[in-house]
């Protein structure tokens, strides 16, 4: 096999692609001074609703068509979907969304309450989007020093980050989707480069999430005693034992398995520690730790409709051509697993969502 070959990963040409950007900064008081309330029932209502009207304005004169305000300390989670919803939970915001068709300006605040940060979204729009990226990246951040120096706050620390991911059922192929598309998945910041589009430092993420329904087939491999504290733990456990084992002739070191009903969001542990919400957790992989990771969450005593594995790309796992080894690793890994579970490809779905993400202070 030539060597470009091992390189690349064969995906389902129907695998759905996601990017956006999201811009945050710390509302000030000098920023709030700028705009000086004009409702003393509502006195922060002013200052959102002008940012907003700026921000859409150069949004639209960049051509970014789908951009959201956020001010209500909620944490954004963007999917694709034929179907275009924004749907708020407690700590949410859920954005689903088609990149080719649809278009959306919103803003979330309560005008009676100060925002601790103010969060700017961008969706991408322009497909291809892996081919646009780059683009969308520059044209975000020329909006972001347009909005800042309206704002007279050009000295205001902002963070960065740009999100991406490529989704796409593992069985795909035995559902009739016979079509693929080789992907060598470079890293962002190659990417960006041979496009002339120069990134400033800035720490760099990647890992594959997992969705595993618990379908009735796998969950009576396993004998449950309900009488018990944790009736569902050797169930979860089973899955966890699986999926580890799995992964070890793959050389796959840094993993997660979880089954809490929480939403991951996969961090870096040098700088932000693992916490968990009523529904989001945050979990840090150190990729600097060479004999591995496995952070496991089970909560025995519920029933979860579906459980979550993490696969964490160490610097080991990326090569000169990119990611597409390490995906080639992952999917290995995963058809074992399946095959363990006894998982039946023309009827069970398992959900692959690779990851790229990048974060910096601007």
């Amino acid at each position: 096999m030539p060597v470009s070959s091992q390189h690349k990963v064969y995906l389902p040409a129907q695998a759905r692609d996601n990017q956006y950007l999201l811009a945050e900064f710390v509302l000030t008081d000098e920023l709030l001074a700028a705009f000086p309330a004009n409702d003393a029932a509502k006195p922060y209502e002013h200052f959102y609703q002008q940012l907003a009207q700026q921000f859409f304005e150069l949004a639209d004169a960049a051509q970014l068509h789908n951009v959201h305000v956020i001010a209500n300390g909620k944490t954004p989670v963007v999917r694709f979907h034929q179907e275009a919803y924004v749907l708020q939970t407690a700590e949410q915001i859920l954005f689903f969304y088609n990149p080719t068709y649809h278009e959306a300006q919103h803003s979330f605040y309560d005008g009676s309450v100060r925002a601790r940060k103010i969060s700017l979204l961008f969706l991408a729009t322009e497909q291809p989007l892996r081919s646009n990226a780059a683009k969308f990246h520059q044209q975000v951040t020329t909006v972001l020093q347009q909005l800042l120096t309206k704002l007279n706050a050009t000295a205001l620390k902002v963070k960065i980050r740009d999100h991406q991911h490529l989704t796409y059922d593992l069985f795909g192929k035995a559902k009739g989707s016979k079509e693929s598309y080789g992907y060598k998945l470079r890293s962002i910041d190659a990417r960006y480069k041979a496009r002339q589009c120069e990134l400033p430092a800035h720490s760099a993420l990647t890992y594959v999430i997992v969705n595993l329904p618990l379908s009735r087939r796998v969950k009576e491999q396993v004998k449950l005693d309900l009488q018990s504290s944790n009736p569902y733990l050797p169930l979860y456990q089973k899955v966890s034992d699986s999926f580890v084992s799995a992964c070890q002739p793959e050389q796959l070191k840094h993993l997660a398995v979880l089954a809490n009903g929480l939403l991951p969001l996969v961090r870096n542990s040098q700088f932000d520690k693992s916490s968990h919400g009523q529904e989001l957790q945050m979990i840090g992989f150190d990729p600097s730790a060479t004999t591995g990771q496995l952070i496991s969450d089970l909560q025995g005593e519920k029933l979860v409709e579906m459980m979550q594995l993490v696969i964490f790309a160490t610097p080991d796992d990326q090569t000169d051509m990119g990611y597409g080894r390490f995906m080639n690793q992952v999917e290995t890994a995963l058809r074992r697993f399946a095959k363990a579970l006894n998982l039946q490809p023309e009827r069970d779905d398992l959900t692959v969502r690779f990851h790229q993400h990048i974060s910096y202070h601007s």
